[in-house]
This record gives C-alpha cells, sequence and structure tokens, in this order.
C-alpha cells in the first residue's frame, strides 16, 4: 500500500466562546469543533467525511488547507509536518492542495471572465512563462471540464453560466495546476439534482485520469457510498467509524452509522427497512456530554438498560477487522442480537 499523501494526527481545532455564550464575568467554553481526528489519506483514493451540520467536516478541510490553524495535532504531507507553516514555505505547499467550493454561485468573482479565474492560480505560483502559455493552459483546464469550444467560454463572465457550468468552472480552476490533493466541500449541494451526476462523475473521470487524493464532504450518506473508497463518520468533532465504503453501508457497527444508513433511500417502493429515527438534537460542540458523547441520543444504550460505561467512558476507535474501527462499547451487539433471534 502507498504512503500517505496526507496525515491528520489527534487534530484538534477550538473557537473562542461567543459573545452570547459568555456569562456575566465574560467566561464561556470553547467550541470544539474537532475534537480528536486522526486520518489518512492516499494517492488516487477518495475519503469520504460524512455527518450531520456542526459535526466538524468543514473544519476538517479548512484546517487541512491551513485555512484555520490547529489548537493541536499535527498534519503530516509526506512524512514532513507541515502544521506550523508560514510564508513562503505554506504557499509553495498551497499549489499541492486544491479546495472545490460549495457555492459555485458566490466562489467565482462575478467582475473576472472565465479565462482571468482559472489563469489567477497560474501567476499566483509563477506556472507559464509567457500569457499565451497560460492561456493554452487555461483552454485545456477547460476542455478537461467538458467547456467546450474552450475559447467560447473563457471570455464569459460568472453570470452569463448556468450553475453546473459554474462549478466546472471552479473545478478547471482547481484543476490547472496539476494538484495531488482536492478537497471537495459539498460540491453539488447547491445545484439542480438534473446536473449533479454530471458533476460527480466529472469528478471521478479526473481523479482516475491524474491520480489525485480527493477528501469528498458530504452529509448524504448515499452519495459517499457512490463515490468514495472509504468513509469516515463523525459525530459531533470525532471519526465515530472508518471503513470501506461498501462495509460502512452494508455492515454498520456504530449506532450513529445504522441510523444514518437506516434512512439512505432505497431503489425499490416496497422494500422493507427499519428506519432509526433519533431523538433530540446533536448537543453544542461548547458541551460536549462526559463519555460516549452519542450517549444521550443512542437507541443501542437504551435497549441495554442504559449501561454505565457509556457515560463514564469515552470509547476509542478500535479494529473491527484490517480496516474497519469502530468508537463504541457494544458494536457487535446488533449482529449478535439477531444471531439469537
Amino acid at each position: 500500500m502507498s504512503d500517505p499523501v496526507i496525515s491528520i494526527v489527534d487534530l484538534r481545532v477550538a473557537y473562542p466562546p461567543s459573545r452570547a455564550s459568555r456569562d456575566l464575568a465574560g467566561r464561556g467554553r470553547p467550541v470544539r469543533a474537532v475534537d480528536g481526528v486522526s486520518l489518512d489519506l492516499r494517492p488516487g483514493e477518495v475519503l469520504a467525511l460524512v455527518g450531520e451540520s456542526g459535526s466538524g467536516k468543514t473544519t476538517i478541510a479548512h484546517a487541512l488547507m491551513r485555512l484555520v490553524s490547529p489548537t493541536s495535532g499535527r498534519i503530516v504531507h509526506h512524512g514532513r509536518d507541515i502544521t506550523h507553516l508560514a510564508g513562503a514555505e505554506l504557499r509553495a505547499l498551497r499549489r499541492s492542495f486544491q479546495l472545490i467550493f460549495q457555492d459555485p454561485y458566490e466562489s467565482l468573482d462575478p467582475r473576472q471572465t472565465v479565462e482571468e479565474i482559472i489563469c489567477e492560480p497560474l501567476l499566483i505560483h509563477g506556472v507559464g512563462r509567457t500569457g499565451d502559455e497560460r492561456l493554452e493552459l487555461v483552454r485545456r483546464a477547460l476542455t478537461s471540464v467538458g467547456l467546450t469550444p474552450a475559447d467560447e467560454f473563457a471570455g464569459r463572465f460568472p453570470h452569463q453560466l448556468s450553475g453546473g457550468q459554474r462549478q466546472r468552472v471552479s473545478i478547471a480552476a482547481a484543476m490547472v495546476l496539476e494538484p495531488e490533493l482536492v478537497v471537495a466541500d459539498e460540491p453539488v449541494s447547491m445545484l439542480d439534482v438534473s446536473v449533479r451526476a454530471g458533476i460527480l462523475r466529472l469528478i471521478l473521470d479526473l481523479r482516475a485520469e491524474r491520480g489525485f487524493a480527493c477528501l469528498f464532504i458530504t452529509h448524504d450518506l448515499s452519495l459517499a457510498w457512490v463515490l468514495a473508497d472509504r468513509i469516515a463518520v463523525l459525530y459531533l468533532g470525532r471519526v465515530v467509524e472508518i471503513g470501506p465504503a461498501a462495509t460502512i453501508i452494508s455492515a454498520p457497527l456504530h449506532p450513529y452509522t445504522r441510523a444514518l444508513v437506516s434512512v439512505i433511500p432505497v431503489p425499490r417502493p416496497n422494500a422493507r427497512r427499519d428506519k432509526v429515527i433519533l431523538e433530540g438534537e446533536t448537543p453544542s460542540p461548547s458541551a460536549v456530554p462526559g463519555g460516549c458523547r452519542f450517549h444521550p441520543r443512542c437507541p443501542l444504550r437504551r435497549r441495554l438498560g442504559n449501561p454505565e460505561v457509556c457515560e463514564a467512558v469515552d470509547p476509542v476507535l478500535q479494529p473491527e477487522d484490517a480496516d474497519h474501527t469502530v468508537a463504541c462499547h457494544f458494536p457487535m451487539e446488533e449482529e449478535n442480537a439477531r444471531q439469537r433471534a
């Protein structure tokens, strides 16, 4: 197995308490957006981060891109600790890391033409010796994302494009530097359903052609199932389960993952599936429950008679097989119950 492109080691990102959450003395608890996450991402791999809003998915991506500074932990690129890089070293590194934003209506400068948008990263990183050379790279990038003829699209402004075309421009701007890591932050959630499949297929085709690693962020587990090689499930700033996509969907071990899988739409309308509807709301990241952070909402805990270990001990990721790990005190209880029945 190849060495990771990037490794995240016990990453933690905490934000200061908001003014509204402070007491009369001005004290408040920090917001623990990411709370001890470790991940590896290998060349050519698509790793999906899945979880509810507020689970820490985008904060992990921003820390990885060094758009926010980690509170603690390490980010390692090909064995080199890049957690505290700054200045010219960080700027050089960012040529290898590119981000596809969620909203193509907000991420593109409305005052720039498509050519200027895609050319900007080339100018920032000093790629291309002449204007003609850079223009040829822009044409290639547009062609690679299906915006042809390239010269026709190069002179347009974002308001002259559809949502799907705008997202293709965003992808072209990311691809023009030939990155080895692409972070796609919910890249189709703002698009019409009719164009989502084309954008997803484009990302997969480019990954197969160029071999970059992709961190794919989504709240849609069914989308992760189709797209990813592995899935990491996040809950309240912590990875609670990680493994091959097919395994996570067919044999989920964590009760939170099982709840997410249970509500995936199925193609057969008459197919029966026992949906798990979680009670309550996700706790605030500034008030993470003690013990297992999922225990206040866990249906398995209630079925087991509220065992004290769930409230007292914070479970860590434990391997259930070679590439499937889960953070739960009773990961096999559901399977054991089925066998007993």
